[in-house]
């Protein structure tokens, strides 16, 4: 969500998502993204080499990558330069020799401009130029502002991001720093996420932050702060570890090798998750704890979104419902109000809106509906009053483990359920999921 508020095999085209038609292309499956990127945050320009490999699905003599407004330089396919033309956010690339159905392939793309959001109906997407440094928070079509893709969540890869920029700068990308190497005035940084990954969670933060620990031990937990925001993020953000803790204990293992937060030095509408770490804005740090609904929000979607990826956007409830829930399951287990109170609210609140959205094919203008978020974590409680706390979290480890850096279906989720009860619960589901009215609140 915006932080500011296919064809023949012989051809590319766009992957049949109804949601967001544009974007994602037939043909291939992407394997890995080698990302080099050298940002001047003064003039606002980048100069890129993007190196991915795809395994072809069926025989192409053509395809496909998301690209946005920039200056294509040279275009190879396993070493040997190829056709393209680019327009209409479309890079289309004819490999001198065709790819038969199986091939593993290489394609280079190098490129230079200065970047630009991608406009959508939820705002602008993608990579933003800031006062002194850049944003990148790409949910859900945001990514082909800076880097050439397969933009559809379905699409998972792994990843190496490579940034040189100025030394005053710090940056932040997904996954483990690997090296950081300084030359005169330039340091490049390296990272690798070797955790599948869809290229809408892809995120680079460039800005002067402090760089700190905020826990040790299994799994890191960083955090990158402008230096004024210091003392009151150290509090804010003072209880996450043991928030990590108590997830892993209803959530199943944490999913990834180590967790960081970002806190930009501009306001955002909402924070925003990306794969590993999470952004918030310099208006979610009070020095009161004021927002730690919304840490715990974001760390949950780690699991749900990030390691759990919806298969289609139209299952988006998968990701904010567990989120949300994710809330309310925080404020019981740290001693606050319990889920049911929370659970009341939202339904007071659902009841005094329009009846008119479902849940599991909400549509695509309201991807991100304030009811979606407040329903899906209505589902949840309606189930887990259901068939008890030792199904229910039972069905959520499963979930996690079973689809662990996979993607994700409300039909897998709700076959799942019916598997850790022996009550029919396709009632409850069609009701929560499929009506648009709204049930009664859970008791």
């Amino acid at each position: 969500m915006s932080a500011r508020r296919g064809t023949s095999g012989s051809a590319s085209g766009a992957l049949a998502d109804p949601y967001l038609p544009g974007h994602g292309n037939v043909g291939y499956r992407t394997t890995h993204y080698d990302l080099e990127l050298d940002y001047r945050p003064g003039p606002g320009r980048l100069a890129g080499r993007a190196r991915i490999s795809a395994t072809a699905d069926r025989d192409l003599t053509e395809f496909s990558l998301d690209l946005g407004m920039f200056r294509i330089e040279r275009v190879s396919v396993d070493g040997v330069p190829a056709r393209h033309t680019h327009g209409a956010g479309k890079l289309r690339i004819r490999p001198a020799t065709p790819l038969p159905a199986g091939t593993a392939f290489t394609v280079t793309v190098r490129y230079a401009g200065a970047p630009r959001p991608i406009p959508s109906r939820w705002g602008d997407l993608g990579w933003e130029r800031l006062d002194d440094g850049a944003l990148v928070a790409s949910q859900p079509t945001g990514a082909p502002s800076w880097f050439p893709c397969n933009d559809h969540p379905s699409d998972k890869a792994t990843y190496r991001i490579t940034v040189s920029t100025q030394s005053r700068y710090a940056v932040i990308a997904n996954g483990t720093l690997v090296s950081r190497t300084s030359d005169a005035n330039t340091t490049t940084w390296v990272f690798e996420q070797l955790a599948p990954m869809p290229s809408y969670l892809a995120t680079v933060q460039i800005g002067r932050y402090h760089l700190f620990d905020l826990a040790t031990g299994p799994i890191p937990q960083r955090a990158a702060v402008p230096s004024r925001l210091l003392a009151s993020a150290r509090h804010d953000f003072g209880r996450q570890s043991e928030m990590m803790t108590a997830f892993e204990c209803v959530f199943g293992p944490y999913p990834f090798d180590e967790y960081a937060v970002v806190v930009v030095d501009e306001e955002l509408d909402v924070p925003v998750e990306a794969h590993g770490l999470s952004i918030f804005g310099a208006n979610h740090v009070d020095g009161r704890r004021g927002f730690e609904r919304l840490v715990a929000h974001e760390l949950a979607h780690q699991w749900f979104g990030n390691s759990l990826t919806v298969a289609g956007w139209r299952h988006i409830w998968l990701n904010e419902g567990f989120a949300k829930y994710a809330e309310w399951l925080w404020s019981e287990l740290s001693g606050g109000e319990p889920a049911r109170a929370h659970a009341a609210r939202s339904w007071s609140w659902l009841a005094a809106q329009r009846h008119d959205l479902r849940l599991a094919d909400p549509g695509a203008r309201r991807l991100f509906d304030d009811r979606v978020y407040q329903r899906g974590a209505l589902t949840l409680h309606a189930l887990r009053l259901a068939v008890g706390d030792g199904s229910f979290f039972a069905l959520v480890g499963e979930w996690t483990r079973v689809h662990r850096h996979g993607t994700v279906t409300t039909e897998e989720f709700t076959a799942l359920a019916q598997r850790h009860t022996t009550r029919p619960v396709g009632a409850l589901f069609d009701a929560w999921l499929h009506e648009p009215a709204l049930p009664p609140l859970p008791s």
